[in-house]
């Protein structure tokens, strides 16, 4: 069971032992990622785009096995997919459907006990395709439905998730800048991530400095910029002066 302090403990969240058993019953292909996921049930490029992160199968482990949240939460993103997220936490098993076209994340806890969780703890069991009528491993659950903004989730998650490399698209030699008219309303900016987003709204800047900055190492401007890049509000330069190797 849950510890008394977990967000979850009011809510009826199917146990690991059950989401096995259930898997196990409707069969697995040879064609999986993500935790037994079905590869005909995903977009093909969706696929390829998960396979790139999935370093379990080049070091053996079942496959899905090293996906982060924050990685499969990207893809989506990237192809406009609205995917059902199965997430372990502890010994249960959190549904989780996030749709990016609208921007939102539906579950069955509300967002400030999202962000409560241990989001570096958090693993992908499975993903499949939402389903527009309802998910119904949401429905099992019992508990209300919630729908949040997307947003303030894809911030923590980067900023304190697991993932601590910069995203492939905004990886390699490259120089960074806030996109004029971003919009970082609802997000926690205060102290010296705020001061870094004003400096980066003013000027275009390589990663190593950003890892200098007050307050600042490179883990940090890398959660950061990740962070940025998933709300539409970096700009990436490859050919401006200040795009040095991010040594």
């Amino acid at each position: 069971m849950f510890p008394s302090t977990q967000p979850t403990e009011h809510v009826s969240l199917m146990h690991l032992s059950e989401f096995g058993r259930r898997q196990g019953a409707g069969g697995r292909g040879a064609d999986t990622v993500a935790g037994g996921t079905q590869l005909s049930a995903l977009n093909p490029t969706l696929v390829q785009d998960l396979q790139r992160f999935d370093r379990g199968a080049a070091a053996g482990a079942s496959p899905g096995a090293t996906l982060d949240m924050l990685e499969v939460l990207a893809a989506a993103l990237r192809h406009g997919r609205a995917l059902l997220l199965h997430l372990q936490i502890d010994q249960r098993v959190l549904p989780l459907t996030v749709r990016p076209s609208e921007r939102q994340v539906q579950s069955p806890l509300a967002l400030n006990q999202l962000l409560a969780l241990r989001l570096p703890d958090l693993r992908v069991l499975r993903v499949e395709p939402a389903r527009d009528g309802g998910d119904p491993a949401l429905a099992d659950t019992g508990a209300p439905l919630v729908t949040e903004p997307l947003g303030p989730l894809l911030w923590e998650l980067a900023l304190r998730g697991a993932r601590d490399a910069l995203l492939p698209e905004i990886g390699g030699v490259a120089a960074y800048r806030v996109a004029p008219g971003a919009e970082l309303q609802g997000l926690e900016l205060t102290g010296t991530l705020a001061a870094a987003v004003a400096r980066l709204h003013r000027q275009t800047t390589p990663l190593r400095e950003i890892a200098a900055w007050p307050g600042f190492d490179r883990d940090r401007a890398v959660r950061l910029l990740n962070a940025l890049y998933l709300q539409a509000a970096l700009m990436v330069s490859r050919t401006h002066p200040a795009a040095i190797s991010p040594g």
